[in-house]
């Protein structure tokens, strides 16, 4: 089950990445000089991965030594827009600590039988990464994934209930929306929202 568990996370990561709009690459750490568990262990995760990397045709760079202590990963790295390099998601294959705390699980054969224990992190830490998309896109966010998607800046207070009522049909439909109804001018409130990078103002 190994190929398709790792398979279907470096799917996972691909997707997540590319909706983002990152270009991204793979790199495959391998075993450190500080490490927990036996060679053999660490031939066979290594090996493991390797092929998951071959039969999917995926290029990774080589991260000689920079494996985790219990076993092998696969890294993803992207460049942001400024091309400074980060390290984010990994999926790392552990033969070790299943042995260590003496894992098992009944087969259909009702025999005990080792687990592996695969590790994933698909962005990293979540804080890590928002702190990287909102240099990435320099604060001016996709519509999608913008906080605000659609401002609306009623030009004087008789304009103030239609825009309370399309506000309220525009959040029914998904849309995050918010309402300056603030006593400035149209062009203060233009201002405003062109600082915040609002995608679109009505």
């Amino acid at each position: 089950q190994i190929f398709d568990e790792v398979s279907s996370i470096l799917d996972m990561m691909i997707a997540f990445y590319k909706n983002f709009g990152f270009e991204y690459e793979f790199r495959f750490a391998t075993r450190p000089e500080q490490r927990a568990g036996t060679d053999k262990m660490w031939d066979k995760a290594e090996k493991d991965l390797a092929e998951v990397l071959k039969k999917r045709r995926i290029k990774a760079g080589d991260k000689k030594g920079d494996g985790a202590f219990y076993g092998p990963k696969i890294d993803v790295h992207i460049k942001d827009s400024l091309g400074r390099d980060w390290q984010l998601a990994t999926v790392q294959l552990d033969f070790h600590q299943p042995e260590a705390f003496k894992l098992v699980y009944i087969d259909k054969d009702g025999k005990e039988k080792r687990p592996v224990m695969i590790h994933r992190a698909i962005f990293g830490s979540f804080e890590r990464f928002i702190a990287i998309l909102t240099e990435h896109y320099q604060g001016s966010f996709p519509t999608w994934l913008s906080p605000i998607q659609v401002l609306l800046l009623p030009i004087a207070d008789r304009h103030e209930e239609y825009a309370r009522k399309l506000t309220e049909e525009l959040k029914e439909n998904g849309i995050r929306v918010e309402l300056d109804s603030r006593s400035q001018t149209l062009q203060a409130k233009i201002r405003d929202a062109t600082l915040q990078k609002v995608p679109y103002m009505g």
